[in-house]
């Protein structure tokens, strides 16, 4: 009950890859799934490279969206804060002018966004699917996926952290996902079964998870959020969400 998991270690500056490997290990003995390769809809057969930063939150939605599909990648670290941030040396810059993470090279193609290529996975892999069939419940999950991804995180991640002082993080922290957060509570509560939307992991649910992390980063007291945290703590269960963990990557650090 072991997943092998390979990662490519980027180095700036540098014309060179390096192969790493890591063996992740469910101290339960639990985590029996591993994940695999599926026949495409599109192209190219060679293995993805995701862009990758261990704790990005949007990073990890990709990750979890490639869990799902069981297809397997290798990762190339991008340390958001060492050396001035890698994602703004020239060398990555030229992958993604955005200079974020993630950033998936998948069929031939670049993409970038976490949303779009959850869309783009969705639209042209097959193994889970991330969205009901219904158009109203299509839009009912990319509302709540919306509400996160660009109602919460976007207010609160590193970059404007940084502009608005690092000093004052965990106060503007706490006041952008407490505001998502409310919003986002009463959604669920219409939506939720088991999971956000009805008793099927969809898009939603792996946008739910990297933020309530970032919420218990920043200390938010989440027992005002009890349907956020009932369905955070049921998919913390599944073997996909275990396998993308920040904690569960190659580029992990210590607390």
């Amino acid at each position: 009950t072991q997943q092998k998991c390979c990662a490519l270690v980027w180095l700036p500056m540098a014309t060179k890859i390096v192969t790493t490997s890591t063996t992740l290990v469910e101290e339960s003995g639990k985590v029996t799934q591993t994940v695999e390769s599926v026949t495409t809809k599109g192209t190219s057969t060679s293995k993805p490279i995701l862009y990758t930063y261990w704790r990005s939150s949007c990073s990890w939605r990709v990750r979890l969206a490639l869990n799902f599909k069981r297809i397997q990648y290798d990762s190339i670290p991008v340390h958001l804060v060492k050396d001035g941030g890698q994602q703004r040396k020239p060398e990555y810059a030229a992958v993604n002018p955005m200079m974020q993470v993630p950033t998936l090279e998948i069929d031939g193609l670049v993409l970038t966004e976490s949303v779009a290529i959850l869309e783009y996975l969705e639209d042209v892999k097959e193994g889970k699917s991330l969205l009901p069939v219904d158009p109203v419940a299509r839009a009912k999950v990319r509302e709540l996926v919306q509400i996160i991804a660009s109602g919460i995180q976007p207010v609160q991640n590193l970059r404007v952290l940084q502009k608005h002082g690092l000093e004052h993080k965990v106060e503007w922290g706490q006041w952008a996902i407490n505001h998502g957060f409310q919003a986002l509570e009463e959604k669920l509560r219409t939506t939720a079964g088991k999971y956000c939307f009805g008793d099927k992991v969809t898009m939603a649910d792996l946008c739910l998870v990297p933020q309530v992390y970032n919420a218990n980063r920043f200390k938010v007291d989440m027992s005002q959020y009890p349907t956020i945290s009932r369905i955070d703590a049921e998919l913390a269960q599944i073997a996909e969400f275990k396998m993308a963990h920040p904690d569960a990557q190659p580029d992990a650090q210590p607390a």
